[in-house]
């Protein structure tokens, strides 16, 4: 068998061959920024484990120059073939003889160019001093350090980096670890960087700009630096504070020290995700770690300590242990985004961040609620499936499922078992298995047969409840918006109250159904009176919306919750729960329009933000379907959500007042978009004065600082839906876009410019949003914003753009394509054209979440089918609910 023959053998594999493990990588690259290119050379330490004729490693859209290893006996060995295989992202080395065990050193040689697509080592632009400059940014989670280096790019094959850069002088280098030495040769400057502990490669990371720099020291002597464009280090300020309490929080949270001698955190001008936890060099896009009070809202504020806070958990949970493949990538972003939320609500506890993580936990039930989910253990046999695995499944259930373990193990002991399981793993890679052994070990329960049945099926449970004579009756089954029934069975941690949060029982339910006696836990004839028993009989299942699952009651419960809370009885996460579990079973045409409906007007002068949060996003979702089913009925359907909101409104005013909370402010600015959205006209008439005085003079503010930016976007969308009537405003708000100095004055532009009903300036809109005009990262935020009209007109505009949609735009952004112009459909004629469309056209970066689309159409197109037999009751209901204004 000759040689090339047997390089044959590597192609199409899912994973590399272990013939060889990489210890540790010196690199060198030379960056020229003015070319867009760079060249570099890797020495890479290795231990030959079986003797071998290949080494194959891992490259991608590298220019492979020169090849040699170096043996323990400083013998130099060239390989006799060097094949880069483009499809399966490898270098493939033969050698004439076979290379023994023991230790060696691979030298390579190499070049490439500075991609525009966001990922590996790629450049993007910023403005000095009015002119247009080239930066260098690494992006490589998850398969991407191989486009930068020729790698072990698989998470369980940690290293140690030795990093050298040669740059243009005048420019700031940025690495992993602290700078060891600089050199300066005329007009380059060489930077070489201490070696860094082990890590994986895609958490190596590069940056290369021009920028302001801040710093703090923790009292543990990390030093916390923060680089900022040039001129914004005042607006660093508030991410350098959530960086350096986070880090003491989880430093005390897992009893183990943040190990690096110093945590950077770079705002970068273009990048593909929110920010990126590479180990002691953290890069966010501009507007996710810039604040500034003047000019950002509270919804800004809360996302950042958020965002932040999530980064730095990272270093911990995913960079010191790290997941041992793809497959259990949740272990890294699902425990982030619970930790997050538990750091911030340590910092922040007035903003009530646990009931609004009901909106993370919200995000995770949607989704897992279709057929076309996957569990949160998503197997990934190629690396590049991983892609559609960073979605809400890992991330929203994920978080979600560990609030239910921590909640059923208890704080202290949960907390106890996490800061083992850091300390055993730490430097190495675990699996989820891995942490249950852990939790079992300290808790001496069997963690993994409850959480096998959460983390390795798909779906989770619909308990139904019924009473009888002090009876309960239990009964699960896997909740599927489809209305087929799936055969999933769940291990449920249930808690329950009865009349009272003073009377809570709680117990697993771990069978199809179960009865429990709850005689004892009814008032005693002694505790009340005939009167006052109905109203201490309600029993709310799933205290505090803890457990991940929906909860179906009896007709005779059913009623009773409802008059619990109108007179005050409930949580506000209770009352979040019984609307979202409602809406959730009317989309699954369990139960009819007319009775959530009838539920919503229950929370007609609801005042708690995270309730209203929940009744608008309903209110949107439902004229959404309502609309395809009974078009007359759209009017009054709006008119009545409008009466639902104009309490609040009445009472939160355009103004802020001093003093007032946090949560005011992010109600106003949502209370306000949506009656811009429902064409209440007084909404216009006040948002289109206010964005007319504006103009006339930039300096004027909307509204005072703290508060002004979310109703401003309630003005831009007043004037978009205007502007099929007058163009001035459209061309105005295009002038904001492009006067703006701020990145989250842009953002809030483009998340309004789509609710255009206009056919026609929609169009001139989506054309903006492909433009050079605006950074391919941003398209994220002006998608979802396509009005109710617009559906048809963006699907065909995306039809007669895919071709350059899909040669732009990579895997991650082309998802938002995908999901933000196919799923708001709501018919089966719809689903079928999209279907057709693509057949030939998917791709496997997209074709997860295409599916996952084209089911959420279907969905609703059967939702559809079941309120058009429900037209006279409703057109009854609204004309009630419309006369009580």
């Amino acid at each position: 068998m000759d040689q090339k023959q047997n390089i044959e053998q590597f192609k199409g594999q899912p994973r590399l061959p272990k013939f060889a493990i990489p210890k540790r990588y010196d690199l060198y690259l030379k960056l020229d920024l003015s070319a867009c290119t760079f060249s570099g050379l890797v020495h890479i330490n290795l231990s030959i484990v079986e003797t071998t004729k290949f080494i194959v490693l891992n490259a991608c859209e590298l220019v492979v120059h020169q090849v040699f290893f170096t043996t323990s006996l400083n013998h130099r060995i060239t390989p006799c073939d060097v094949v880069l295989n483009g499809n399966d992202e490898i270098l493939m080395l033969g050698f004439e003889q076979v290379l023994g065990t023991g230790e060696g050193v691979l030298s390579i040689e190499f070049s490439g160019a500075l991609n525009e697509q966001l990922k590996g080592l790629y450049k993007c632009t910023y403005v000095d001093k009015g002119v247009r400059k080239n930066m260098a940014v690494t992006q490589f989670e998850a398969l991407q350090a191989r486009l930068c280096f020729p790698c072990w790019d698989e998470p369980a094959l940690k290293a140690t980096f030795k990093i050298t850069l040669d740059l243009p002088s005048e420019l700031i280098a940025l690495s992993n670890m602290p700078i060891n030495d600089e050199k300066i040769n005329g007009n380059v400057k060489t930077v070489y960087f201490e070696e860094s502990p082990k890590m994986s490669t895609y958490l190596v990371a590069i940056a290369v700009g021009l920028f302001d720099h801040i710093e703090e020291t923790t009292a543990d002597g990390i030093k916390v630096g923060v680089y900022c464009p040039v001129g914004k280090s005042d607006e660093g300020k508030f991410a350098l504070e959530v960086a350096v309490k986070s880090l003491d929080i989880f430093t005390r949270y897992f009893s183990m020290p943040y190990p690096l001698p110093k945590l950077d955190m770079v705002a970068v001008p273009e990048f593909f995700g929110g920010g990126m936890e590479n180990y002691g060099l953290i890069i966010y896009r501009e507007n996710e770690m810039l604040y500034t009070d003047s000019r950002s809202t509270a919804a800004r504020k809360q996302r950042l300590t958020i965002v932040v806070a999530h980064e730095v958990a990272h270093q911990w949970f995913g960079n010191l242990v790290t997941m041992e493949w793809w497959t259990h990538l949740w272990l890294n972003e699902g425990f982030a985004t619970w930790i997050s939320y538990m750091a911030t609500d340590i910092m922040f506890p007035e903003w009530k961040i646990w009931t609004q993580f009901l909106q993370e936990i919200n995000g995770g039930l949607r989704l897992d609620a279709q057929e076309k989910s996957h569990p949160i253990e998503m197997e990934i046999q190629h690396g590049h499936e991983v892609d559609e695995a960073f979605d809400a499944i890992g991330y929203k259930k994920g978080s979600a499922v560990i609030r239910m373990l921590q909640e059923y193990i208890g704080d202290e002991t949960f907390q106890k078992s996490l800061s083992f399981y850091i300390r055993r793993y730490a430097w190495s890679n675990a699996r989820t298995e891995d942490l249950w052994s852990v939790l079992s070990e300290v808790t001496g329960i069997q963690v993994n047969s409850m959480m096998d049945s959460w983390t390795k099926q798909k779906g989770y449970p619909v308990i139904s409840v019924k009473s009888k004579d002090h009876i309960l009756e239990f009964e699960q089954s896997q909740f599927l918006l489809s209305g087929f029934h799936g055969d999933g069975q769940w291990i449920v941690p249930i808690t329950l109250c009865f009349g009272s949060y003073d009377r809570i029982k709680s117990f697993l339910l771990e069978s199809k159904s179960e009865n429990l006696d709850a005689s004892e836990l009814f008032p005693t004839s002694d505790e009340k009176n005939e009167d006052e028993y109905g109203e201490a009989s309600w029993i709310k299942v799933n205290i505090g919306q803890s457990g991940f699952y929906r909860v179906k009651y009896g007709d005779e419960l059913d009623a009773r919750l409802r008059k619990a809370i109108k007179k005050g009885f409930l949580s506000v996460t209770d009352k979040y729960g019984i609307l979202d579990d409602r809406y959730a079973l009317c989309v699954a045409c369990e139960q009819s329009l007319s009775s959530l409906l009838l539920l919503m007007d229950v929370y007609r002068k609801e005042s708690d933000y995270i309730i209203l949060s929940k009744v608008i996003d309903v209110c949107y979702n439902v004229l959404e379907v309502l609309r395809d089913a009974i078009p007359e009925l759209t009017n009054a359907l709006k008119e009545n959500f409008i009466n639902i909101l104009l309490c609040s409104a009445k009472k939160l005013g355009w103004e802020s007042t001093p003093g007032e909370s946090h949560l005011t402010g992010l109600m106003r600015g949502e209370v306000f978009m949506a009656l811009a959205a429902f064409d209440h006209a007084k909404t216009h008439e006040q948002a289109m004065h206010r964005f007319q005085s504006f103009l006339d003079d930039r300096s004027t503010e909307f509204l005072s600082p703290d508060t002004k930016r979310l109703p401003q976007q309630t003005a831009y969308i007043a004037v978009m839906r205007n502007a099929n009537t007058s163009r001035d405003g459209f061309e105005s708000l295009l002038k904001v876009y492009r006067d703006a100095d701020a990145v989250q004055e842009k953002e809030h532009v483009l998340r309004t410019m789509a609710s255009t009903p206009s056919p026609d300036i929609l169009v001139e809109v989506l054309n903006f949003f492909i433009s050079k005009e605006v950074r391919d990262q941003d398209i994220v935020y002006g998608l979802p914003g396509i009005s109710l009209e617009g559906h048809e007109i963006a699907w065909l505009w995306m039809k007669e753009n895919w071709n350059f949609i899909i040669n732009k735009y990579n895997g991650g952004l082309l998802t938002h394509f995908i999901r933000d112009i196919i799923s708001p459909f709501c018919s089966n004629e719809k689903a079928d054209e999209v279907e057709e469309f693509f057949e030939s056209r998917v791709t496997s970066s997209f074709a997860m979440n295409l599916k996952q689309s084209i089911e959420q159409v279907r969905i609703k197109a059967r939702l559809v089918e079941s309120i058009k037999q429900e037209r006279q009751p409703l057109q009854d209901l609204l004309k009630q609910l419309v006369c009580k204004g």
